[in-house]
């Protein structure tokens, strides 16, 4: 019983990819810039929020113990969202390239799930398989998660990156 309510850190994860994927759905068929802007706001929180948790928690859990290349990309592909991520926050529904950037970003966040849900060889596979607790984990991405939603929805979301995680690991 407690599992259902504290579910482990991939369970956490792909109930956060599942809710991304139906947002973007969702704004593939609106109709009205006051909807599209907040349905556009809300898939920003989440992914803001999905990737904090991803690169402050599960990654480095997964450092040395998954495929090295699966995580550089993983931070590579956030990188790339959170440029978008500043431009969808920044913009707004009646700029010219405002759904297209939207619909870019849903591309690259497919392809982002594709490659850590990929069965037997994808990052959470390779997680499962190793000697990560991935109840804590997801315990402690819970808590985080509450966190961050609350901060967010009062403060807004941070101020649009423009130091990647990349860039920042090379300073």
């Amino acid at each position: 019983m407690a599992e259902a309510k504290n579910p482990d850190a991939i369970a956490l994860l792909k109930t956060d990819h599942r809710t991304v994927e139906e947002l973007f759905e969702k704004f593939e068929s609106a109709k009205g810039a006051d909807r599209k802007q907040k349905l556009a706001n809300q898939i920003c929180l989440e992914l803001t929020v999905h990737m904090e948790l991803e690169e402050t928690i599960f990654y480095p859990a997964c450092e040395g113990k998954i495929e090295e290349d699966l995580l550089k990309e993983g931070y590579v592909e956030h990188d790339t969202g959170k440029v978008l991520i500043a431009e969808i926050e920044a913009g707004g529904p009646d700029e010219e390239f405002y759904d297209t950037k939207v619909h870019v970003l849903s591309e690259i966040i497919e392809h982002h799930v594709e490659e850590e849900e990929k069965r037997g060889e994808g990052m959470f596979a390779q997680a499962r398989k190793a000697d990560i607790d991935l109840q804590a984990l997801g315990e402690q991405m819970a808590a985080r998660k509450e966190e961050l939603v609350a901060q967010y929805k009062k403060r807004g979301l941070p101020l649009p990156e423009t130091t990647t995680f990349t860039q920042a690991k090379v300073a």
